[in-house]
C-alpha cells in the first residue's frame, strides 16, 4: 500500500505529465473551490459559533447542535417533514422516471424526443410554474380545484389547500414530484441508449424470456452508474425541498405544517440572522444527505445480482 508521500509524488508526476489537461481544468477547479468547497468549510466552522453578521463570531462549541435536537421543537417538525418528503418523493419520482424512460426507449427518435421534452419542461420552467400551482390550489373559490369541486357539489365551501395544516404537506409533495423528475429522467434516457444491444441477444441465448428479465439481469447492471447518479440527484432534490414550500405555503407555513429543514434554515439565516445556528442545521442536513446517498448506492449496487 502506498504511503501518503508516495501518493503525492505520483500525483505530482501525473500533473507534470498531463499539465496541459490540468491547465484547461484549472478555471473549473478554481470556481469549484471558491463556490463549493470554501462555503462548506466556512459553514462547518460557523456552526460552532454564535454569529449574526454584525458582531464577530463567538465560539460556543456544540451549543448550536444541542439546541437543534434538545430545545428546537420546530426543527423536529421540519426534520419529520423532510423525512416524509425523502421517503415518499424520492422513491416515487425515481421509479416514475426510470419506468417512463424504459417504456419510451424503443420509440422512434422524434417521439422519444417529444416525450423527453415533455418530462423535462418542469425543470426548465422552475419557479415560473409556481404561479400556476398557486392558481390550481388557491384556497378561495377562484382556485381551479375548489371551483371544480364546488361546481360538482362535492364541497360547500373552499378547501384551504395551502392554508390548512391537513393539506399543506400533501400539496407540496405533489408539486415537488412534478418538479423533481427532469435531470434523473434525462440520465436514465442516456443510460438506456448506451446499453450494448448485443447483450440482449446473448441474454436470449442464455434463457432470458421477457423484457422484465432483460431489465433486471441486463439493463440495470449495465447502467448502474446512471442509476446511482439519478438516485443521488433525487436524494438532493428531496432533502433540499424548501423554496417551493416558502413560495406556496409561506415562511413559516400555517402551524409549520410545510416546514422543512431548508425552510427552517432560511428562517434562521435570512430572517433572524442567526447564521451560526443556521449553519449547524445545514451541517446536519448534509450529513443526512451523505448517509442517504450511501444507503441508496448500496441498494442499487445489489440490484440485478
Amino acid at each position: 500500500m502506498l504511503s501518503a508521500k508516495d501518493k503525492f509524488k505520483r500525483l505530482g508526476q501525473n500533473i507534470s505529465a498531463n499539465r496541459v489537461s490540468y491547465l484547461m481544468m484549472l478555471p473549473y477547479l478554481i470556481f469549484f473551490v471558491l463556490f463549493t468547497i470554501a462555503p462548506v468549510v466556512v459553514s462547518i466552522v460557523l456552526s460552532f459559533t454564535d454569529y449574526d453578521m454584525v458582531q464577530a463570531p463567538v465560539f460556543v462549541g456544540l451549543e448550536n447542535y444541542f439546541q437543534i435536537f434538545l430545545n428546537d421543537e420546530y426543527f423536529i417538525v421540519s426534520l419529520k417533514n423532510t423525512l416524509i418528503f425523502a421517503i415518499i418523493l424520492g422513491p416515487a419520482s425515481y421509479v416514475i422516471c426510470f419506468l417512463v424512460a424504459w417504456l419510451i426507449n424503443d420509440l422512434k427518435p422524434l417521439a422519444r424526443a417529444f416525450v423527453t421534452a415533455l418530462f423535462y419542461i418542469p425543470t426548465i420552467v422552475g419557479a415560473a410554474g409556481w404561479g400556476v400551482w398557486r392558481l390550481i390550489f388557491s384556497s378561495d373559490q377562484y382556485g381551479l380545484i375548489n371551483g371544480f369541486l364546488m361546481k360538482l357539489g362535492l364541497v360547500n365551501e373552499p378547501i384551504g389547500w395551502l392554508t390548512d395544516e391537513a393539506y399543506i404537506l400533501p400539496v407540496l409533495i405533489v408539486v415537488s414530484l412534478w418538479m423533481s423528475m427532469g435531470i434523473s429522467f434525462l440520465t436514465f434516457i442516456a443510460g438506456f441508449q448506451n446499453v450494448d444491444k448485443t447483450l440482449y441477444e446473448a441474454g436470449m441465448m442464455d434463457g432470458i424470456k421477457n423484457r422484465f428479465q432483460e431489465l433486471w439481469y441486463i439493463t440495470i447492471p449495465s447502467m448502474a452508474n446512471q442509476m446511482i447518479f439519478g438516485a443521488v440527484m433525487q436524494i438532493v432534490n428531496c432533502f433540499a425541498v424548501g423554496e417551493v414550500s416558502a413560495v406556496l405555503a409561506g415562511l413559516p407555513s400555517t402551524g409549520y405544517a410545510g416546514e422543512t429543514i431548508v425552510t427552517h434554515i432560511m428562517d434562521y439565516g435570512n430572517l433572524r440572522f442567526e447564521f451560526g445556528y443556521a449553519c449547524a442545521m445545514g451541517v446536519v442536513l448534509v450529513l443526512m444527505m451523505q448517509y442517504s446517498k450511501k444507503l441508496a448506492t448500496s441498494l442499487i449496487g445489489k440490484m440485478g445480482h
